[in-house]
């Protein structure tokens, strides 16, 4: 997992200008990473205001990423599902926001994620909850072919 720190494996992610910088699994065997954005041009329209796409981009990033770090062996993300996204507040070229994604629940075909992007008063920037199918690996420990 620690390849996917940086970028989390997209050059995309680092195009607009985010990193995840750490990961983990709570008390409860669920999920979590964490990040930061400092938007680039090439997130924001003219007026320097970050693109709700680019919300949605490192919001599902952040909730597979989550959802990765929960997995135990070659099991992985195998879709995303369903993707809520919801922007609250303008996100800035020049400005510094925090990336977090959760597992909120995990079943054995499908995960359940949400995430944020705040502001540096920790107000919510954007949020989104997301469903993802799993691709689990056989018993044997091999990976199923698609």
């Amino acid at each position: 997992m620690d390849r996917w720190l940086g970028d989390g494996g997209m050059a995309l992610i680092g195009q607009v200008g985010a990193a995840f910088s750490g990961y983990g699994v709570d008390g409860e065997d669920l999920g979590w990473v964490e990040g930061a954005f400092g938007p680039t041009g090439s997130a924001a329209n003219p007026h320097g205001v970050v693109q709700a796409g680019v919300h949605g981009l490192l919001l599902d990033a952040a909730m597979n990423f989550a959802i990765n770090a929960a997995l135990r062996g070659r099991d992985r993300t195998r879709a995303t599902l369903e993707l809520k996204v919801e922007t609250m507040r303008p996100a800035l070229v020049g400005e510094t926001y925090r990336l977090r994604g959760d597992v909120v629940r995990m079943a054995r075909q499908v995960a359940y994620g949400e995430a944020t992007v705040r502001d540096g008063q920790d107000r919510i920037v954007s949020r989104s909850t997301g469903t993802f199918l799993l691709h689990r690996a056989d018993e044997s420990g091999s990976t199923p072919r698609p």
